[in-house]
């Protein structure tokens, strides 16, 4: 009885696999064994059916059955315009828990933190230009290819970056600054650039070599230019009074415009600021965050009001009713209100042209070249040239490093007070 079981169960399967098997002609074509064919009722099962293979053992036809117990546990083949086609579950990109939103936003904030603003723009700039000049040539922007980055640096070098006729030759520091905003936007986009591949590397030698000149320094701000300069502003306008104060404090503190603009009024009082002011009895003191970390300037009263820098500013402040947050704001309604943002650095270089222009300053120069040669650094020059200390005082209150770095700045200094042709005995 238990027999006669097992051999319904054995033909039973046997039928099932022959009727999936039929339903695939792929693996009746593939294999074209006597097993694919149905078996004449009344045969005995262990005996192969007759075909025009009987000459090939039977060992040979394991291989078809393997095939058809995967094809049992296979759904059938549909054409793929038959199939259905269920919506695809939209995979999202893997975010931090929501308890650390804050705690990512914080660490943007760091990661803007670690450049300047002005350091931001300019690296964005470099790369727009870089992208606009590969996709013009033909190039692919990523992944960074050092062939394609030592063509742009020579087409720099050589004025043909850009779509101008003319052509636009930059300098070597240009390219210098372009070549290592490409090297910060490649790393921050997790594919970081070679520069020492000789396609760069070599280049940028020969560059060097034949186009590198002298740097071109801002003409300075002598003491005299700026009273010249002071005379043209209006004193019975809010705009006036933060202009003087902004050419007198930039100069008396020997700042960079980004230092003029960044102070607040106090300690901690805004996110974006670089310091703040203290008003004294003697003076003032300014505590300035720069590249190397804080540290302190240290600006006196002047010999009278007209041109004392902490009068300016305390006149300013009064009046312009500033008593928190940003220093100096953008003045609006024709001059009659006070915004609440801060300035943007650039107002003290378009501040300082404008004045020179207005008082005649340099009046030997064209016009067109007077705006070139003076900007926000001339008062930190002017200072540094004027000053009739010992060197180290300008340099302390520069904030350099170095003594070379401030004779650098000093565009009046003697430069033959030690004369060694003489002190040689000739």
């Amino acid at each position: 009885m238990i027999d006669k079981i097992a051999l319904s169960v054995v033909i039973c399967s046997t039928d099932e696999m022959a009727s999936l098997v039929e339903q695939n002609p792929e693996n009746r074509t593939r294999h074209g064994s006597a097993r694919s064919q149905e078996t004449p009722a009344g045969v005995d099962q262990t005996t192969p059916a007759a075909s025009a293979e009987d000459d090939v053992p039977v060992a040979d036809d394991l291989p078809d059955i393997v095939d058809v117990v995967l094809e049992m546990g296979r759904a059938p083949d549909v054409p793929p315009a038959q199939a259905p086609s269920p919506a695809l579950p939209v995979v999202s990109a893997p975010r931090l828990p929501a308890h650390l939103d804050a705690l990512a936003d914080r660490a943007r904030d760091y990661v803007e933190a670690a450049s300047s603003g002005n350091t931001r723009r300019a690296y964005a700039s470099d790369w727009k230009h870089f992208s606009s000049w590969c996709r013009r040539q033909g190039f692919a922007t990523l992944p960074p290819d050092p062939q394609a980055v030592g063509l742009y640096i020579t087409a720099l070098a050589s004025g043909s970056a850009t779509d101008t006729v003319s052509g636009d030759k930059k300098s070597v520091a240009t390219i210098e600054r372009r070549l290592s905003a490409l090297t910060w936007n490649f790393s921050q986009r997790g594919q970081p650039l070679d520069r020492k591949d000789r396609a760069i590397a070599t280049v940028m030698a020969g560059i060097r070599n034949k186009h590198a000149a002298p740097p071109r320094q801002k003409e300075a701000v002598l003491p005299e230019d700026l009273i010249a300069m002071l005379e043209t502003l209006d004193r019975g306008t809010l705009r006036g009074l933060r202009d003087r104060a902004m050419l007198l404090l930039g100069f008396a503190g020997g700042l960079r415009r980004s230092e003029v603009v960044g102070l607040d009024v106090g300690r901690d009082q805004t996110e974006d600021a670089s310091g703040w002011v203290e008003i004294l009895d003697k003076g003032m003191l300014l505590r300035l965050r720069g590249k190397t970390g804080w540290r302190e300037v240290e600006v006196g009263r002047g010999s009278s009001d007209a041109t004392c820098p902490v009068v300016a500013l305390e006149t300013w402040l009064k009046l312009a009713r500033i008593a928190h947050g940003p220093l100096f704001r953008r003045v609006t309604g024709q001059g009659k209100a006070v915004g609440a943002d801060r300035l943007n650095d650039q107002e003290v270089a378009r501040l300082v042209k404008r004045t020179v222009l207005a008082a005649g300053v340099r009046g030997d120069l064209p016009e067109g070249e007077r705006g070139v040669v003076f900007a926000g650094h001339s008062l930190r020059a002017g200072l540094a040239s004027s000053a009739e200390v010992d060197e180290r005082y300008v340099q302390k209150q520069l904030g350099h490093a170095s003594a070379e770095m401030t004779r650098k700045y000093q565009r009046r200094r003697d430069r033959f007070r030690v004369n060694l042709t003489k002190a040689s005995g000739l």
